[in-house]
């Protein structure tokens, strides 16, 4: 069953706690207890990942104030939302962007979910980088407010450096900045760390650590630019 089935189990069965399963509740209604998964508890990390990269995009949102529709179509991709699913989540959004709680509860929930599961946490990140930049513009208060996130998940400021220039248009990525390494790293730790990366960034892995299929363009745009920075590292050093 695709996540957005799951979704709809956990909304109708309040699976989920604090604020992400405050939210839940608050659609549940519109879900449909018809479309619960029987006995089945829906995966809480999945459920968990989905709802709250949607609450903070949602939040972000409201970051600069406008939405644009280079980062809705970018929500739509990241998140591979049947047609006939587009409504439920737009629920979910928009009672996301009115919510009385603030980011913050949102972010901590999922620190405190995911502080075993570092990873998905960065997925988390990734997604709302995706959307953020996908107007080629990323907004001061955004960058603000997603440095905040990143802090609040436990992310120094290098790893959230790292992150940022995957996804932002505005200067040539630093291919060092973006596999986490140090202009002087010899060859033999540059190959070392790419294939680390690689190894934990395969999109079989982000499924297997709680990455919900319809989120899997995530971990292959990060692959992507793992493997363009390595090239890039090659090429330089090779003139």
């Amino acid at each position: 069953m695709s996540i957005w089935g799951k979704l709809a189990g956990a909304a109708a069965g309040f699976a989920v706690g604090g604020p992400i399963g405050a939210l839940l509740g608050g659609v549940a209604g519109h879900f449909g207890v018809d479309r619960q998964l029987g006995g089945d508890q829906p995966p809480q990390d999945q459920v968990a990942f989905t709802v709250g990269v949607i609450a903070l995009g949602a939040k972000m949102a409201k970051a600069d104030g406008v939405v644009t529709p280079d980062e809705v179509a970018a929500f739509k991709e990241v998140f591979r939302v049947p047609p006939g699913e587009i409504h439920n989540v737009a629920r979910i959004f928009n009672l996301a962007k009115e919510d009385v709680a603030g980011y913050e509860a949102y972010a901590e929930q999922l620190a405190n979910m995911f502080r075993d599961n570092r990873e998905l946490l960065e997925d988390v990140l990734e997604g709302l980088f995706h959307i953020a930049a996908a107007d080629n513009v990323l907004h001061p208060m955004e960058e603000e407010y997603l440095a905040a996130v990143a802090n609040r998940f436990g992310f120094t400021k290098a790893e959230f450096l790292s992150i940022r220039a995957r996804f932002v248009p505005d200067v040539k990525a630093d291919p060092y900045v973006v596999l986490g390494l140090p202009h002087a790293a010899n060859m033999d730790d540059v190959k070392a760390r790419y294939r680390k990366l690689m190894r934990e960034n395969h999109p079989d892995r982000a499924i297997a650590r709680g990455m919900p299929a319809e989120f899997i363009k995530i971990a292959t745009d990060k692959v992507a630019g793992l493997n363009a920075a390595y090239d890039q590292i090659l090429k330089d050093r090779a003139n």
